[in-house]
């Protein structure tokens, strides 16, 4: 599959001299990475990126973001900024081969004297062993990687590849990088046939994503439109729901902060109201689920241990479902965290305990509690005066696990509601029977 290398595709138009017929996506493709929109936080001065072309070397890197982002396009310009040879492959059309073609090109080059960069697309695709085929040629600087994926890093690729690179988040496009994606196509083809709020319904339509947006540009100019479309028109012409504005157009993040905000204030009318108007506007259901998943664990947590549930259930039943059936179980969960208890004790306990435990995270547990499966270690004391609950009065010891170089924490104190409230008490009666346990 050797023809699927960037090195043996005929040679690209020079910036300056796009093809007339590629499509206006390629067209408007950045020409320097100065031009790369909504990714500043990395391509400035002060971001890695920015860094590493100022300083003239790169690392290899990950890059992790939403389609239509420029992960493709921020790499072929890192190339082109430090000067390096640059060679592609795709994870899903490529195998072994096609691998070791590229690296043995980039043997050549250099001995030549050339660098090259390797940029892999869609690299959480190439299962754990293809992975590691990957690390000899990155550690002898035979290719620096660019890996380009839309997945978790942290669960799709492999600990010892990503030992090696640098993992940089690229954001999904805001509305203001969006019109300046729409403001480059208009300076190029004309003005949009589109009236202020179908423009922004446009923008809202493409969910972060440069790409889709400019490909529905292209269908809008194709289409030679007479007179400006509204957003029913645009809807209507495009055969898309895109989000519905109201006079103060208000955007995605603005209504999925009010629905959180709604939830957190108990108030399922107006939470209600909010999810209706994100789920008329076309918002993804799943990514709606997500949100309320996360408010029963920030903004409830154990007050009502059936409110994780109840969302959790609401994603299976809509999964099962589908629209516009299992809306109504997203609605159900929706009214279900609006109405409980409420109670972030759980969530502001893991922020503490985490933040202990990154500045104490390499002390040991007490030898009491640790495993013993072997006989030396069971000589050394592990294990020892290990004392099992259950053989305890009233099924606690009152022992002692925290490390011995450590003074015990206090990170979750439940609220007085809710479920919590039992919690509590539980709480304060292990604590009047681990002081009876030292006093004796």
């Amino acid at each position: 599959m050797a023809d699927l290398f960037a090195d043996d595709l005929p040679p690209a138009p020079t910036p300056g001299a796009p093809r007339e017929d590629a499509p206006l996506a390629d067209r408007l493709r950045p020409r320097t990475l100065h031009d790369v929109v909504g990714q500043e936080h990395l391509t400035g001065p002060e971001g890695p990126i920015g860094r590493m072309v100022a300083a003239g070397r790169l690392s290899s890197m990950i890059l992790w973001g939403p389609p239509g982002t420029g992960k493709t396009s921020t790499a072929r310009l890192l190339a082109d900024a430090v000067g390096m040879r640059f060679t592609a492959v795709s994870a899903v059309f490529s195998g072994v081969a096609d691998l070791k073609k590229a690296f043995a090109e980039a043997d050549l080059a250099a001995r030549a004297g050339q660098r090259t960069l390797l940029f892999v697309d869609e690299i959480h695709r190439f299962n754990r062993a293809q992975q590691d085929g990957f690390l000899p040629f990155v550690e002898r600087g035979t290719v620096t990687l660019v890996g380009a994926t839309t997945e978790n890093p942290s669960f799709a690729l492999n600990a010892a590849l990503l030992s090696r690179a640098q993992v940089l988040i690229l954001h999904r496009l805001g509305a203001e990088a969006l019109n300046r994606l729409l403001d480059k196509a208009e300076a190029l083809e004309g003005p949009l046939p589109l009236d202020a709020d179908a423009r922004a319904a446009l923008v809202a339509s493409a969910d972060g994503d440069g790409r889709f947006l400019l490909n529905q540009a292209e269908t809008l100019y194709a289409a030679q439109i007479a007179e400006p479309l509204d957003p029913a028109g645009l809807g209507q012409f495009l055969q898309r729901r895109v989000a519905v504005y109201d006079k103060d157009r208000e955007g995605h993040y603005n209504l999925i902060s009010a629905l959180h905000k709604a939830v957190r204030g108990s108030d399922p009318q107006a939470a209600l109201y909010y999810l209706a108007r994100m789920m008329t506007a076309g918002e993804e259901p799943l990514f709606l689920l997500r949100r309320l998943v996360r408010m029963a664990s920030e903004d409830i947590g154990l007050a009502d241990p059936q409110a994780l549930a109840q969302c959790l259930a609401a994603k299976q039943a809509y999964e099962f479902l589908g629209s516009p059936e299992g809306e109504l179980a997203i609605a159900q969960a929706c009214l279900y965290v609006a109405t409980a208890p409420k109670s972030n004790a759980a969530y502001k306990a893991y922020k503490a305990a985490a933040r202990s435990a990154r500045e104490t995270g390499s002390l040991m547990p007490p030898a009491n509690i640790l495993n013993a499966p072997t006989k030396l270690m069971k000589d050394i004391g592990y294990g020892k005066d290990y004392a099992y609950d259950h053989d305890a009065p009233d099924g606690f010891s009152g022992d002692n696990y925290w490390p011995d170089d450590m003074t015990p924490q206090t990170f979750y104190e439940p609220v007085e509601r809710g479920f919590e409230r039992e919690i509590r008490k539980r709480l304060e009666w292990w604590d009047r029977k681990r002081a009876e346990r030292r006093e004796d």
